[in-house]
């Protein structure tokens, strides 16, 4: 029983420490007489602290006289150390006693009630440790660090209060009890001073959006003080681009509800008056560059309404022009001129050269993993180079564009003298590897699944690699890739392609098709938009599986051949964006041949083309077509190499559904000549832009014609095939659903029609 008696003596008097460390300290000071001289310093109640340190933080030693200011300061400053919750100094005859109450030392931190947020997001957040001083403002500072994260994440409502467990030896386990609470979304969003736009127009401009069921995969509706204030920013931008010249923000307000459950968000604008653009004129100071060259990459013109965007694009159109005539040092400054009384704005753009200014170095910060070499080589300025701010924007889109890193930021800093600049690159890492398993369902295939394993970043080098398969009703698919985007240390793609494919054609002509081979490819940048891609192939086909009741000219094909291919492909893209273009145009061109060993002798051309253009904000229509020709040199084409329309490329037809056709059997046997078009309008449906849900109304128009094979039961007309409908794309969370209705307008009678089309896709 006295050893119990003595544990819980030893934890009475932990507790006591805590509890002292954890009121505000006074400084404690017995009346000292001055006069005389300290004999001896003697320190008392030292644990782990050796009495020579504390000595160390005094001011006074012995031999010192008896000095009160000094003593005083002597005790404000061993408070300050963070070393001890209580001091006290006192005087007996000529010694000078300290006697100290040490802060316990942290054994372990614990986190409790935290769910949302792992210990190990918690932990990098506290700046107090296990093995570190204990102290009251260190703990305070350490629970408004944890709700300043849970803020970050939404949650408003938590609280976190912090529990001493004391132990033996003056160490004590720190445990942060945390309530998460709900998430803190935003109920409201309403504007004071808008007259011209809605308020569900300007919510559709801004990130933050208002809690709705929907928006469970989001966060936008979160309340986050660092998105308002980009809210105000993405406002200005848009007034300015709609030629509210004067506009402001006057304030933007967060009250926080009493249940403390939401936010009411309210912005405070002056919209001002709506500008024209006036009297546009460019001014020139560069020598050997004429006035009349430049004009026409104005991009604005009077009486249009004032866009501060267009000016922008202006500025960068003449800055891009001018440093390809090789005038790297530029300097254009748009003058505004405002016109209150004809509410217009003259805008004079006056190109000058700017300070001579070199690249010193490139610092680049932040890769772990990823090589150096990796993100220099997406630069197009190197050391030594003249500085230019677009070649260093599209060195930034480049980097941005690898996918490798979750932030990237380029700075410029002075260099060594005053024409030197030191172009600074700081990236963040993430993560590169991927493991997918995908589900889907289109009209083609039937349900479909695949696996794939991909490390877009082998080793830090930049290189790609994929193994992936695909199951599905009427194809099975393994292949492997690798590619090696600089090849030789130069500005060549290099890599190869393996795969097998199995795939069920019977709806189509009642026969099989296996196909195993692989691939070398090499690609290259012309310029900035023009690409050129070569390749070979070598693969091996096979026919079989062919039903008694095929056509004869499908049973004639049944066997194994071998093809050796070269081909090359040509891009021109000046598209917006590759995925989702809302303007600009491409035009691809490709030709293969092959003959170079195998058996089979054929020349094949490719041609594809589009064009985009954003016919208001969120209306796109777009125009692309493609077409092929392929010629049998010394034999006919097999029908493993012949062309096959409809499906997704002439919708309102089936797979293989028009082009030539054996009609005693009624199966597709492919062409050598084909066409497909589409012209399609984009547009919103009326829904939440975050939604992703958008519709279009599509006409798609095509032929497929010239079989070698002739017979009585064939059909090869050339007529054109018109289809129109309407379609549904949906950018759902778990992956993009298209739906297509399409009638046929002008058609064969032997055509297969297809009236509805879906395709959907996720990946896990």
């Amino acid at each position: 029983m006295r050893r119990n008696l003595a544990v819980v003596a030893v934890c009475v008097a932990v507790a006591g420490v805590v509890g002292m460390s954890a009121l505000p300290m006074r400084p404690a000071i017995a009346q000292i007489p001055s006069g005389g001289t300290i004999s001896e310093i003697r320190v008392e109640g030292t644990q782990r602290v050796e009495p020579e340190t504390v000595r160390s933080y005094m001011l006074v030693q012995p031999g010192d006289p008896f000095d009160s200011d000094r003593i005083d300061r002597s005790l404000k400053s061993l408070f300050a150390t963070g070393l001890f919750a209580d001091v006290a100094l006192r005087r007996e005859g000529d010694a000078l006693i300290v006697r100290v109450v040490e802060n316990p030392i942290i054994n372990r931190i614990a986190f409790e009630g935290n769910h949302k947020l792992s210990d190990q997001t918690l932990d990098a957040e506290v700046q107090l440790k296990p093995r570190v001083v204990y102290t009251r403002t260190k703990v305070q500072s350490d629970v408004k660090r944890i709700l300043d994260v849970y803020r970050r994440n939404g949650r408003f409502a938590a609280s976190v209060d912090p529990k001493v467990i004391p132990l033996e030896q003056n160490r004590i386990d720190l445990v942060f009890e945390i309530d998460e609470g709900p998430v803190t979304g935003v109920r409201s969003i309403s504007f004071v001073g808008n007259h011209e736009f809605s308020a569900s127009r300007l919510r559709e401009i801004l990130q933050t959006k208002e809690s709705r069921w929907y928006r469970f995969f989001s966060s936008d509706d979160n309340y986050d003080p660092d998105r308002l204030t980009y809210d105000r920013e993405l406002l200005r931008k848009f007034y300015l681009a709609e030629g509210y010249a004067d506009f402001r923000v006057v304030s933007a307000v967060a009250e926080l509800a009493p249940a403390r459950d939401g936010f009411f968000i309210t912005f405070t604008i002056e919209e001002g008056e709506r500008y024209r653009f006036g009297k546009i004129d460019v001014t020139n100071q560069i020598k050997d560059v004429k006035v009349d060259d430049l004009k026409p990459l104005v991009t604005v013109a009077q009486g249009d309404w004032y866009n501060a965007d267009q000016v922008d694009k202006t500025i960068a159109a003449l800055t891009d022009a001018l440093g390809n005539r090789g005038y790297a040092f530029v300097d254009i400054q748009p003058r505004v001129k405002r016109n209150a009384d004809t509410r217009t704005i003259d805008v004079t753009f006056e190109i000058k050269e700017g300070p001579r200014v070199y690249v010193e170095r490139i610092d680049i910060t932040g890769n772990v993993r990823t090589l150096d070499k990796v993100i220099r080589r997406e630069f197009r300025l190197v050391e030594g180079d003249a500085f230019n701010t677009s070649r260093m924007q599209r060195s930034e889109q480049r980097i941005k564009n690898l996918g490798y890193f979750k932030k990237t930021d380029i700075t410029t800093n002075p260099g060594s003298s005053p024409d030197k600049t030191v172009i600074g690159v700081n990236v963040e890492e993430q993560s590169t590897g991927e493991f997918s398993v995908g589900a889907g369902f289109s009209t083609s295939e039937g349900v479909l699944g695949d696996i794939s394993i991909r490390e877009r970043n082998l080793l830090g080098r930049g290189q790609d690699l994929r193994i992936g398969t695909v199951i599905a009703q009427r194809q099975q698919q393994v292949d492997l890739s690798f590619t090696e985007p600089y090849f030789l240390e130069r500005n060549l793609a290099a890599g190869f392609d393996l795969f097998e494919i199995n795939q069920d054609n019977q709806l189509i002509g009642q026969f099989n098709q296996f196909t195993v081979g692989g691939s070398l490819r090499m690609g290259y940048q012309i310029t900035e938009a023009l690409r050129q891609t070569l390749k070979y192939t070598l693969r091996q086909d096979t026919i079989n599986n062919v039903q008694p009741t095929a056509s004869r000219f499908i049973q004639e094909e049944t066997g194994t051949r071998n093809t050796s291919a070269v081909g090359q492909v040509l891009l021109y893209d000046k598209r917006d964006n590759r995925l989702d273009p809302s303007a600009g145009y491409f035009g691809q061109f490709g030709v293969d041949l092959a003959g170079l060993g195998g058996d089979v002798r054929y020349v094949r051309t490719l041609l594809t083309g589009g064009y985009y253009y954003s016919v208001a904000p969120q209306w796109v229509l777009s125009l692309t077509g493609e077409g092929g020709y392929i010629h049998g040199l010394d034999d006919i084409v097999r029908i493993e190499d012949r062309f096959f329309v409809g499906g997704d490329n002439l919708r309102g037809f089936a797979t293989g559904g028009i082009g030539p056709r054996d009609l005693a059997t009624n199966d597709a046997l492919g062409g050598n000549i084909y066409y497909v078009g589409t012209v399609s309008l984009g547009f919103p449906v009326g829904l939440p832009q975050e939604l992703g849900i958008t519709g279009r109304v599509f006409s798609d128009f095509g032929s497929l014609f010239n079989l070698d094979e002739k017979g009585s039961t064939i059909a090869d007309p050339q007529s054109l095939r018109v289809s129109a409908g309407f379609g549904v794309s949906w950018a759902s969370p778990l992956g993009p659903i298209k739906l297509d209705l399409a009638l046929p307008v002008k058609r064969e009678s032997f055509d297969k029609k297809q009236f509805f089309r879906i395709g959907f896709g996720t990946r896990f």
